[in-house]
């Protein structure tokens, strides 16, 4: 799934449009997105490490944010200033742990409430940041096919209490839960928890939701066919906030 990128488009696109395009589009949407070579979350350690070691600070900020939504751990950003310190230098890992305090933060609790620790994803990889606007809150995406399959395959990882909007899919859809725990509901049935090896199909052109329940990170194989270029799903409205809380 390719990286979206808009900070040099934003910020540059009058000024410098072709470097805009190389930040946005190629650095971003190519590099980055090269998951099948190596995970986000690889690239992200590495590159908070080059820009450490350069003592490139405002950089740094802003690859260490990334690197969260990447799921990079609180203990593995220590370790890596810790480590580099000894290379970079003593000032910039102090520098460093004041950045990476303030985007992680300081309470060693995070990590068990889903806040800074990688979610558990299954056999797959994590993928990339899939967060957008019809999720509640950060997810990612790995694909297991092609993205223009007539059936496409996802790994998809919701942090816990994220959820995705009502949808409908024009031919079904398929759920292989592999890790973690959630929910799924179909219009006008029960909520039904999801755990490791459930499996759930939901009829064609019937509106359905799932994520993961608030104390568990959940992820799920979505088997969804399409044809002849339609769309294979229509999003509408987020389910009921307080009845989704309640269901815990």
């Amino acid at each position: 799934m390719a990286i979206k990128q808009t900070a040099g488009h934003d910020q540059l696109g009058e000024f410098a449009p072709l470097f805009a395009h190389l930040n946005d589009d190629v650095l971003f949407g190519e590099v980055w997105s090269r998951e099948s070579e190596m995970s986000a979350h690889d690239r992200s350690l590495i590159t908070c490490a080059g820009l450490m070691s350069m003592g490139l600070f405002p950089q740094l900020k802003s690859h260490l944010e990334i690197a969260k939504r990447n799921g990079v751990t609180r203990s593995e950003i220590v370790e890596l200033i810790t480590h580099l310190s000894f290379y970079a230098g003593w000032p910039k890992a102090w520098s460093a742990f004041e950045l990476a305090k303030e985007i992680f933060g300081e309470d060693p609790a995070q990590g068990a409430a889903g806040q800074g620790a990688t979610p558990e994803h299954g056999p797959y990889p994590l993928g990339n940041p899939a967060d957008g606007p019809n999720f509640t809150g950060h997810a990612w995406l790995h694909m297991l096919t092609e993205p223009d399959a007539e059936c496409s395959a996802g790994n998809v990882t919701f942090e816990p209490g994220c959820v995705n909007r009502w949808h409908t899919h024009p031919h079904g859809q398929l759920l292989l839960v592999t890790a973690g725990r959630g929910w799924e509901q179909e219009e006008g049935k029960e909520p039904r928890e999801l755990k490791p090896g459930d499996v759930v199909f939901c009829p064609p052109n019937v509106r359905h939701w799932h994520g993961a329940s608030l104390a568990s990170a959940i992820t799920h194989v979505a088997v969804t066919p399409a044809a002849n270029g339609e769309s294979p799903v229509t999003w509408q409205d987020f389910p009921d906030a307080a009845a989704v809380a309640k269901l815990g």
